[in-house]
Formats: structure tokens, sequence, C-alpha cells
């Protein structure tokens, strides 16, 4: 039972994985997108990883500080007991002088290690910021190409000849003509509108005429 429902859900993650995958193919920039949501969530954490190591380096050089001070004073200390014939604080100041030292010694090694570790994760954090950075600028071309394929895809819609139809026009042609005939009626009307009023005009004006002849 326990395989039986493994293999389906097996089936059922390759069919989405198949059906993300077509997806892809038809949208790159969906892909991509993906891609720049990794690598961001990626340099952030290798962000906060340098900004720790930049603490470890400040702890480190404390601790260095601390030991290196307290080995110089334990010396100090040695000196004096041992001048003032103090056996017992001499032995004392003196071991701890020994163990402060070791620590120094322990210390300076710990941090160039985490200083080397530092300036490799700085470098790699920078690579990731270019590439980041490139996967953006990549991203933002696509969209660009993208953008132009439609709108020349909608311009071929609106220009081209409709093959499906009687009429071997485009539809831009359509409109012309349609703005055409529109004025032709126009044009009519107002010169059917003024023809009247000149035939009037003239018919005033043949009776003026007429009736000064009579006179």
């Amino acid at each position: 039972m326990t395989n039986l429902f493994t293999r389906l859900k097996d089936m059922i993650t390759a069919d989405l994985h198949n059906v993300m995958d077509q997806k892809e193919k038809k949208n790159p920039i969906v892909l991509l997108n993906q891609y720049l949501r990794q690598s961001e969530l990626e340099t952030e954490k290798v962000r906060k990883l340098v900004e720790r190591q930049y603490q470890l380096r400040e702890e480190f050089t404390r601790e260095l500080g601390y030991a290196t001070e307290m080995a110089n004073k334990r010396k100090h200390q040695a000196e004096v007991a041992q001048k003032a014939g103090e056996q017992q604080l001499f032995e004392f100041a003196t071991a701890e002088q020994q163990q402060f030292e070791e620590r120094v010694v322990r210390l300076e090694g710990s941090l160039q290690t985490v200083q080397g570790q530092l300036n490799n994760l700085e470098k790699k954090y920078e690579e990731m910021k270019h590439k980041l950075k490139d996967m953006n600028i990549r991203r933002m071309e696509l969209m660009g190409r993208e953008n132009v394929t439609r709108a020349n895809h909608r311009m071929d819609q609106v220009l081209e000849t409709n093959q499906h139809s009687d009429q071997s026009q485009s539809k831009f042609q359509e409109i012309e003509n349609y703005l055409d005939r529109l004025e032709h009626q126009v044009n009519s009307s107002y010169y059917r509108s003024t023809i009247d009023a000149k035939i009037a005009q003239l018919e005033k004006e043949m009776k003026v005429e007429e009736t000064h002849s009579i006179s």
C-alpha cells in the first residue's frame, strides 16, 4: 500500500513538473523569475553569513586584545613578585602569563583564519550580487523583447489582410473607405443644402432684372 501511494505521488509530481516545464517553455521569463527568486534568497543568506563573520572577527579581536593585555600584566606581576621574594605569587603569575601567551598565539591564528574566510565570503557575495544584477538586466531585456513581439503581433493582426473574408482589404483600408464614404455624404449634403440657396438667389436676381427691364 505504501509503495502504491509512493508511485501515485511520484506520478502526480511528474505530471506537475511536466506542466510547469511546458509553461516555462512558452514563457522563459517565468523560469528566469524563479531563478531570480532563488538567487535573491541565496544572496540574502550569504549576506547574513558575511555579517556574522564580521561579528566573529570583532569577537576574536576583542579576545586577542584582552589576552595580550593580561599576558603583559601577569608578566609584570611575576617580575614584581620575584623581586619581592614572593615565590608563590611569582609561580602563579608566571603560570597565568604562560596561559595567556598561549591563548594569544591561538587567537592570532583563529583571527587570521576568520579574516581569510571573511575575504572569501565577501568575494563570493560580491560575485553573487553582480550575477543577480546581470540576471535582472537579462529579465528586462527579455521583457522588452516580449513586449515588442506582442506589439508587432497585434499590429500585424490589424494590418494584415483578412483572408477569411470576401473582402481583400485590410482593416485600416476598410476604415479609410468608411471615412471616404462619410466625407462624400457630408459633402453631398452640404452641396444639396447650398444649391437650393444659390438657385433661390439666382431666381431673385433674375426677377429684379426683369422688373427693371419692363420699367
